[in-house]
């Protein structure tokens, strides 16, 4: 069980995926903030320096690396970001609420 839950191997110097923290999704090591969370900042137009000031427990390097992730990644990434906009809609607005 305990292998289970060890880190993957990225590639990635601050890029960590672990099954136990954020349904397996990549993050930023040492934090829960996920790379979908970083691509969707970059996907609105924000640079890495605008994102690390939305974000300033982060370093620019972290940054950086999760939006060279997201790049290298791109499909999968932008799929969960689509996932995430959606539940955060659905959680706004709730089915049968109007």
């Amino acid at each position: 069980m305990r292998k289970a839950l060890k880190s993957a191997e990225t590639g990635h110097f601050h890029i960590d995926i672990n099954k136990g923290i954020c349904g397996g999704n990549p993050i930023i090591k040492g934090t829960r903030v996920s790379v979908a969370s970083i691509a969707g900042f970059y996907i609105m137009g924000l640079g890495a320096e605008e994102i690390q000031r939305e974000l300033p427990h982060l370093t620019l390097a972290q940054v950086y690396d999760a939006i060279a992730y997201f790049l290298d990644h791109r499909d999968d990434i932008a799929q969960q970001v689509q996932k995430d906009m959606e539940e955060n809609v659905s959680a706004e607005f709730p089915a049968g609420r109007f």
